[in-house]
C-alpha cells in the first residue's frame, strides 16, 4: 500500500491468498495504518475484483469498518486503474537490474524490500495525481483502453 505521504510495508503472504488471509492482512496491517494515516476517516483505500476481494467475509468487514475510510467501489469488468500497479513495475525494473540477480528466495525477498524503499516519493505523488485523468480517460473511451 502507499499514500500521498509514503509507501506503507510490504506484507509477505506464504500462503495462498484467499479471503481469510486477505481479510487478516487488512484487520490487522492495513487497517491500524489507515487509522493512524487517517484520523479523520477521510482516507480511501482501492482493491482490484480479485476474487479475495470480494468474499462475503471481506465485504462485510468493510461495511463494519465503513467510517474509518472510504472503499473505492469497481465495477466487475472495470479497467484496471490500480496505481499499485506502476509501483510493482518499478521495483521489477529495478530487481532486473541487479547483478548478480538473487539466486533464491531470502535474496528475492530482501531485494524486493530494498528496491521498494527505494522508490522515490515522487513517482507516488504523481501517481496520486494522476487519477482524475486516468479516470476521466477511461470514462470518455466508455470502458475500453486508454493510454494509461
Amino acid at each position: 500500500m502507499f499514500f500521498w505521504h509514503n509507501l506503507g510495508p510490504l506484507i509477505h503472504v506464504e500462503q495462498c491468498l484467499n479471503s481469510t488471509t486477505y481479510l487478516s492482512i487488512i484487520d490487522d496491517q492495513v487497517h491500524p495504518i489507515m487509522l493512524m494515516a487517517y484520523p479523520n476517516g477521510d482516507g480511501f483505500f482501492q482493491q482490484d475484483n480479485a476474487p479475495c476481494h470480494g468474499a462475503r467475509i471481506v465485504q462485510e468487514w468493510f461495511q463494519e469498518h465503513e467510517g474509518d475510510f472510504t472503499l473505492l467501489r469497481w465495477p466487475p469488468q472495470s479497467p484496471d486503474l490500480n496505481p499499485m500497479e506502476h509501483l510493482w513495475d518499478e521495483v521489477k525494473r529495478a530487481i532486473r537490474q541487479l547483478v548478480p540477480q538473487p539466486s533464491n528466495l531470502t535474496e528475492l525477498d530482501s531485494a524486493i524490500h530494498q528496491a521498494w524503499c527505494q522508490i522515490p516519493r515522487i513517482t507516488f505523488h504523481h501517481l496520486v495525481e494522476s487519477m482524475p485523468r486516468r479516470i476521466t480517460a477511461v470514462l470518455k473511451a466508455k470502458g475500453s483502453p486508454t493510454k494509461y
